[in-house]
């Protein structure tokens, strides 16, 4: 998957984020157990959707493979608001963003923000 990266899950770390079924997740917590008489440790990861919000848990092997998404933050400065989308000059290399708008936040034309991308997905962090 372009945007990934292949490690083992032993080497995950809470706060961190993963991929399953082609969404991003941040990590809220891990339970190791130890191996038993008949496997190996299992993992057990507990995570949010960076996007949705939605929880989900995951379990796997300590020595399965798990992508790690790309994430990508920066800052913008708010050109306008259309709807539900908020127009924004990147920072970086002033070019135009499309943004979703967050509703909990307070977004105004000409007041910077923060965004972050991962898997080809948009989303506003911070406000300023």
């Amino acid at each position: 998957m372009p945007g990934t990266d292949r490690v083992e899950i032993r080497t995950l770390k809470v706060g961190r984020f993963c991929v399953v079924e082609d969404e991003a997740y941040k990590i809220l917590s891990i339970s190791k157990s130890k191996p038993g008489k008949h496997g190996s440790a299992k993992a057990r990861l507990e995570l949010v959707n960076i996007f949705s919000d939605k929880k989900i848990s995951h379990v796997g092997t300590v020595t399965d493979s798990i992508s790690v998404p790309m994430i990508e933050k920066g800052t913008a400065m708010v050109t306008h608001i259309d709807g539900v989308e908020v127009h924004a000059m990147n920072m970086r290399d002033h070019s135009m963003m499309i943004l979703p708008l967050e509703a909990e936040m307070n977004i105004e034309a000409g007041k910077e923000i923060m965004w972050m991308e991962a898997l080809g997905r948009y989303k506003i962090i911070r406000d300023h």
